[in-house]
């Protein structure tokens, strides 16, 4: 049975995005979020799929993507501390 439903943009936008990124026909995704919710079934995702979902798991574009080196987030958090207390970049002496 063929059905048409309008979508608003941004919806079709995200539906095409996801099927794009879980390689998965519009009309598959369209039909199981249907049977889950006649169903009352949702399917069970992984926590690593929720974090990837809600945006805290992937890279973050900007000066230097994909071109980190080891210990540079440890260093530029170092840096940032000294900035903000008014500490030199020498090592703190020690007593």
């Amino acid at each position: 049975m063929t059905t048409t439903v309008r979508l608003p943009l941004r919806v079709e936008q995200a539906l095409a995005t996801y099927c794009v990124e879980t390689k998965r026909t519009k009309s598959e995704v369209i039909v199981e979020l249907l049977e889950q919710r006649f169903t009352g079934t949702a399917t069970e995702r992984t926590p690593y799929e929720l974090a990837q979902e809600a945006g805290f798991i992937g890279c973050i574009a900007g000066k230097g993507a994909g071109k980190t080196k080891a210990g540079s987030t440890k260093e530029r958090v170092v840096a940032a501390i000294r900035e903000k207390h008014g500490k030199k970049h020498g090592k703190k002496p020690v007593a």
